[in-house]
């Protein structure tokens, strides 16, 4: 009897934890929800850490573009199925105006991130967090995670999960257009 007891006590144990652990990756809500419009004045936070090369680069480098600020992982399913297009997106909007701002969150850092794009190339600038706590003053509930940010600073869209890509692009050319 007692070990029955204690199979069941295990059995649920098991099952809370996934469904606590699966709520942290869950996209709170859908595209074009409040969730993802931000109030009009938020202004995105500041942002700064290593690149592959071990400089350092700077969200605010940016200054006076469209950027998408998109958080990622070399383990992200998600993450690494949506990087060729992203890498399609940035490469015939740059020259208007556009950049993306790759944060890799992995905790093996540039080992991780170099293995990762011998295999799929990135064009867009990255930096390395060094693991998969968010830099201060940002919120990553799960990968992917991403940002809009308008010339001015303003976050004008998050995504907290996968994103479509022909509204990415929607977006993107709105916020071109201002």
């Amino acid at each position: 009897m007692k070990k029955l007891g204690l199979a069941v006590f295990l059995s649920i144990s098991v099952v809370a934890v996934y469904l606590l652990a699966g709520r942290r990756l869950e996209a709170p809500s859908p595209a074009g929800t409040e969730a993802n419009s931000p109030d009009p004045n938020e202004k995105a936070p500041a942002l700064s850490d290593p690149t592959l090369d071990g400089k350092t680069l700077s969200l605010s480098g940016y200054a006076g573009k469209v950027v998408l600020v998109d958080f990622w992982a070399t383990w992200c399913d998600p993450c690494r199925e949506e990087i060729p297009d992203l890498v399609k997106l940035r490469d015939r909007l740059k020259d208007k105006g556009f950049e993306i701002f790759g944060v890799s969150m992995d905790e093996d850092g540039a080992k991780a991130v170099k293995k990762f794009i011998a295999k799929q190339p990135i064009s867009y600038p990255l930096v390395l967090n060094g693991g998969e706590r968010p830099p201060a003053g940002w919120v990553v509930p799960g990968l992917p995670t991403a940002y809009l940010i308008g010339r001015h600073g303003e976050v004008l869209k998050r995504w907290f999960g996968e994103k479509d890509m022909p509204d990415l692009e929607k977006d993107v050319t709105a916020a071109l257009a201002k």
